[in-house]
């Protein structure tokens, strides 16, 4: 099957609101080239014997992403160059050229594979693709393997990681997590492989679903102990009530501001008064709008924690 594919030029200062921008828009899977050089604690993290010579950082990036033919607009570039524009006030966008060309399933949905190497979370957790091999890990680590396939959730973003903090500060043995909109799992197989009772993931996308069911099974978890299934908490009672009424001790819901918000009014139906509720994926402008979402269903705001132009709410349902 071949795919449409756009190209926006932009910089690198701009890449992470474009980036939250175009999940806004409902545009998923983004790439996202550019020449900043890794840290040194990034290095630290990555098992990568030899890094690419990228040459010198010159400040831009390119941001790519695919549209099935199907349902892509003869206005698809001009609808995404209006909301990069109006990032302007911001930030410096750049260029912010549009190029379209058509690209094959396997070109976009394997290559990026051979990028990606298995990294350190924490001195604690490495996360590693399935279709890599590791050795010398250090006893005690907790190796999770992954395939996100085309669902979100590698490990390597802020805001999972942010999360995966949260999950191992504050997360208890004998409690129940819930994770929502899952992508491929990893939230809750980090919560399940820590040793967490119960744990239980939902995600709208079926493909996540299937994602993270067999990141589970490559994982080796107890499947009585962990369900994950496809459906909609925030619009749909029914599915929330067969999720458990007040059975969580723990949520997390690792996906965008504009989500959380409305989220955060219907999901202490599922959860235990004192519970804790996790969010991520919000970008520092919508930090102020997320908090009072939280505040005014009824939540105490624990601790925010923060990660480049990143934004985790930990909250107690009171």
């Amino acid at each position: 099957m071949k795919w449409n594919k756009y190209t926006l030029t932009t910089t690198t200062e701009a890449v992470d609101l474009i980036s939250y921008t175009l999940g806004e828009m409902g545009i998923e899977g983004i790439e996202i080239q550019d020449k900043v050089p890794l840290s040194e604690e990034d290095q630290k993290k990555m098992f990568i014997d030899i890094l690419p010579d990228l040459g010198p950082d010159d400040g831009k990036a390119k941001v790519s992403f695919y549209i099935n033919p199907e349902d892509d607009g003869e206005d698809t570039i001009q609808k995404v160059l209006h909301e990069i524009y109006g990032l302007k006030d911001f930030v410096d966008i750049g260029e912010a050229v549009i190029e379209k060309s058509q690209t094959a399933d396997e070109d976009w949905m394997n290559n990026w594979k051979k990028y990606w190497k298995p990294f350190k979370v924490d001195d604690a957790i490495i996360i590693k693709p399935t279709w890599e091999t590791l050795e010398n890990v250090p006893e005690g680590t907790l190796v999770v393997e992954l395939d996100p396939g085309t669902s979100f959730g590698t490990g390597m973003h802020h805001t999972t990681r942010l999360c995966i903090t949260q999950i191992k500060k504050y997360l208890k043995s004998e409690d129940t997590l819930l994770d929502v909109g899952c992508g491929s799992g990893i939230l809750s197989i980090i919560a399940m492989m820590l040793g967490v009772k119960e744990a239980a993931a939902t995600d709208i996308d079926p493909h996540a679903v299937e994602a993270a069911i067999e990141n589970a099974k490559v994982n080796h978890l107890d499947m009585s102990r962990y369900k994950i299934v496809c459906g909609d908490v925030i619009s749909d009672g029914e599915f929330r009530r067969k999720m458990g009424v007040h059975k969580y001790d723990f949520v997390v819901a690792n996906i965008l501001a504009d989500i959380i918000i409305p989220l955060s009014g219907v999901v202490k139906e599922l959860m235990k008064p004192g519970a804790l509720f996790v969010s991520s994926g919000i970008i520092d402008m919508k930090e102020e709008a997320v908090a009072q979402a939280l505040t005014e269903n009824g939540f105490e705001i624990v601790e925010v924690t923060r990660s480049g132009e990143w934004v985790s709410f930990t909250a107690r349902n009171r």
